[in-house]
Order: C-alpha cells, then sequence, then structure tokens
C-alpha cells in the first residue's frame, strides 16, 4: 500500500485547509520544492499535488511550481489534480513529466470527458471523487452534486481510469480518522484501485486501511498529520509498505 504526501498549492505555497475551506487554510511552506524533496528523502514512493487555486479557478494556477518539482525529483512519480478540465492541460502536464492527472469536477459534470482522456491518455488518468454523506462534491468541494459517489465511481469502472481517489470531505483536514468503512465499501463495489484520502491522523489509521487493503485500497493521502507531527511519515510509509 502506498503511502501519498500531499502537498497544497495555495497563491504559490505549500498549505492545508479544513474540509475543502479556501477561507480557513493554514501555511506550512512558502517553499513547495523544498517540501516535496522532504518527502523525497523520507522514502515518498508518489507525491500528491493540488493546485487548489486551480481547483477555484477552473484552470492552472500553480503550474510553474508544479513543473519545478517535477523536474527536481524525476524519478518519484507526481499526480496532480485542481483545475484540469480540458486535454491541452493535461498533455501540458504529461509533456512536463507528471505521471497521473487527477480529474474531479469535470468527471461528476462530464463524464464522457473521462472516457475521452483516457482512451487519449491511457495509463494516466486518475478520478478524484470528494464525497459528503455518499453524495459527491464539485468545483473546490463548494457545491453538493445529486451524484452517489458509487453510482458515479462504477460508471467509471470500465473506461480505462487509473484509479479512484475517495476523500471524506467531513473528515479532511480535522484530523478525526479516514473514514475506513466508507473506503473499503466503495473499493469492494469497483474493479479499479481506491486511494483514500481525508482524516489519516496517526498509525492507527494506517493499520485500519491496512487491515483492508484486500479489498481494493492501493494507497492513502495525508497531509495534515504529517506537517503537524502526529504521523511519522518514515515509521508509516514502512507499515504502508509491508500491507498487500
Amino acid at each position: 500500500m502506498l503511502l501519498i504526501p500531499a502537498i497544497d498549492l495555495k497563491d504559490g505555497k505549500c498549505v492545508r485547509l479544513r474540509q475543502g475551506r479556501m477561507e480557513d487554510d493554514t501555511v506550512f511552506s512558502d517553499n513547495p520544492v523544498e517540501v516535496a524533496g522532504r518527502w523525497v528523502e523520507a522514502g515518498a514512493r508518489r507525491i500528491h499535488l493540488v493546485d487548489l487555486d486551480g481547483a477555484f479557478a477552473g484552470k492552472p494556477r500553480n503550474a510553474e511550481i508544479i513543473h519545478q518539482i517535477v523536474e527536481a525529483y524525476p524519478d518519484v512519480p507526481v499526480q496532480i489534480g485542481g483545475g484540469i478540465r480540458d486535454e491541452d492541460t493535461i498533455q501540458a502536464y504529461l509533456e512536463a513529466g507528471v505521471k497521473y492527472v487527477i480529474i474531479g469536477t469535470k468527471a461528476v459534470s462530464e463524464p464522457h470527458f473521462v472516457r475521452d482522456v483516457a482512451v487519449e491518455f491511457p495509463g494516466h488518468i486518475i478520478v478524484g471523487l470528494d464525497a459528503k454523506d455518499g453524495k459527491v462534491a464539485i468545483d473546490g468541494w463548494s457545491k453538493l452534486s445529486h451524484h452517489d459517489v458509487i453510482d458515479l465511481a462504477q460508471k467509471f469502472d470500465e473506461q480505462g481510469v487509473e484509479a479512484i481517489i475517495y476523500t471524506d470531505i467531513s473528515r479532511d483536514g480535522m484530523m478525526q480518522g479516514v473514514n475506513v468503512e466508507a473506503t473499503a465499501r466503495l473499493a469492494r463495489a469497483i474493479n479499479i484501485p481506491v486511494i483514500a484520502s481525508g482524516g489519516i491522523t496517526n498509525m492507527d489509521d494506517i493499520h485500519a486501511l491496512g487491515a483492508v487493503a484486500e479489498d481494493g485500497i492501493m494507497g492513502a493521502i495525508t497531509g495534515r498529520a504529517i506537517y503537524e507531527g502526529t504521523l511519522d511519515f518514515v515509521a508509516a510509509e514502512k507499515l504502508a509498505e509491508s500491507f498487500a
């Protein structure tokens, strides 16, 4: 199982939000490239980047920093989400060296877009489904849709998508523990892997996810916990790696 450190970008800085609220942010560093290096040196096997400004603007806002991170650490796969709404953006990121692009809002509002780009860019498309009470949120979590997260994930299951990133918004950034039950339920309902996100706080969460990893959970994204020190990344990464 992968443990994937998150670097959320806002105004060129590394921040963390609480429940996706842009006004409730904590700045952890003015130098995201150095932050990425910290996690690479600690043994990260993948890096998760989010262009928060892009998520709200609907187009990339921190692309230059993202390119710098990819260039600095070419041996570690990077996945990027936030403001990816067209094929040109996907192509630009992939050409810059990004390994995976995450489609969020566009996947919900125009599902056929996912099908098309999965064919055009095979092996590089991940869908991010962010949910609250089982309903998918869009536009940087500012709106709740009527879509059920499992129903929507099943639609993407056969379209060549590499994985689903599932975020429980109610847990994200709140240090209340990951929603293992909901994550495992989603993983059992589809054939493609699920990456858990939102709420990971300590080693107990890694153990809990590891216990259900065989259901189809390939990894977990962690942010606030590794920045605030409630989760030791090196130890947690070694533990995660021990699970299938």
